[in-house]
């Protein structure tokens, strides 16, 4: 694939690359739009268990304030083996990848397509084998953005859990629990009836099943958050990272716990108020504010318009607030509504990495 120094793609669209590239690990699909550019970074998604990048990414990337990312940056969307859109059952001949082979297997996609770097987006399961690839790969990720992560590997009685949870209850059922909290799962019934009949009839059950046990034997993040004085050769992730989850997300805790093992002067994390599960679907315009915030971090789209953040310098950890009406949601999910009027994200240690960047080390977003 051929690099371009354009700075925006064209105004007719970007082009769309769709294919299945052979890894060491199996075929992975992958869905390119955008041009690629030597001197620009690509958003590199993952999805989530019992979602495809459509499902899981959809709402956020047509959402019209996505635009003027996508504008200046490609997106390869990355998809599990066997978890696109109308896929195969996979051969019983076929071992599922773990957690850090599938982290492996992204290497060779950036191979084929040319990649230099990344910025990393990735949801439940999809952030977790991205921190993973960015623990073994740091110089090929610019910056991390995971939604949900959960580092620990399962306990025994999860374990034990699990096994239970096989056998009393479908696929679809499991998937729901993980991606959403009892709260939303007893009162928002449209929303978790939507995702159930994508769960049902767009993905292979087989194949769903495979990705899930893959997670739930996932090993433990081998995090240790550098202090002054200690350990120089601590791991963590070296780049910019934003955490984000909602208050009303299964993930919560582990969220949190991630977010007191990587390095604070690189790591922000926002907490969504009156926000679900699915903080991409649920507040999709609030993700792309702090996505937006989060790139101009990096170094890039210095020139793009901030409609409602704000920043100034501040010489400590930081907290805001969003107000205003919540923007429509996406296909997958255009006639829910809830009828909440605000949303607040609370922002902890806000750091960049970059030294010449626009946006101050510490800073303090409001509206």
């Amino acid at each position: 694939m051929v690099l371009e120094e354009n700075e925006c793609d064209s105004v007719f669209g970007p082009q769309i690359t769709e294919e299945h590239v052979d890894t060491q690990y199996g075929k992975v699909h992958c869905v390119v739009t955008g041009t690629l550019r030597s001197n620009r970074p690509v958003i590199l998604t993952y999805h989530d268990i019992g979602l495809n990048h459509k499902s899981c990414f959809e709402t956020l990337f047509n959402h019209e304030d996505m635009q003027e990312i996508t504008r200046h940056l490609p997106v390869c969307h990355i998809e599990a083996p066997g978890q696109h859109q109308g896929a195969k059952t996979l051969s019983t001949s076929y071992t599922y990848p773990s957690m850090d082979q599938l982290s492996e297997a992204l290497p060779a996609v950036l191979k084929h397509f040319g990649i230099r770097s990344v910025i990393g987006l990735g949801v439940g399961a999809g952030a977790y084998i991205l921190a993973t690839f960015a623990l073994n790969h740091p110089d090929l990720v610019d910056g991390l953005v995971l939604l949900n992560i959960n580092p620990n590997a399962e306990g025994i009685m999860d374990t034990f859990a699990n096994k239970i949870t096989e056998w009393t209850h479908t696929v679809p059922d499991t998937v729901i629990t993980h991606l959403f909290g009892k709260e939303e799962i007893q009162t928002n019934h449209d929303l978790i009836a939507t995702y159930r009949h994508h769960i049902t009839t767009t993905m292979n059950q087989s194949n769903v099943s495979q990705f899930l046990r893959s997670y739930n034997s996932r090993n433990t993040l081998e995090l240790e958050r550098p202090v002054p004085g200690g350990n120089i050769n601590a791991r963590t992730l070296k780049c910019s990272t934003l955490l984000v989850v909602g208050d009303n997300s299964p993930a919560v805790e582990f969220v949190v716990e991630c977010n007191s093992k990587l390095n604070p002067t690189k790591t922000t994390l926002l907490k969504m108020a009156d926000c679900g599960g699915l903080p991409q679907v649920d507040q999709p315009a609030k993700v792309i504010e702090a996505f937006k915030y989060f790139i101009q971090g990096l170094g890039y789209m210095s020139s793009a318009g901030m409609t409602r953040l704000r920043s100034r310098t501040t010489s400590s950890s930081s907290t805001s607030s969003y107000d205003g009406s919540r923007s429509q949601r996406g296909r997958l999910y255009s006639e829910e509504k809830r009828g909440r009027s605000h949303t607040d994200v609370s922002m902890e240690s806000i750091s960049n990495s970059n030294v010449d960047q626009s946006i101050s080390r510490s800073t303090e977003v409001a509206c």
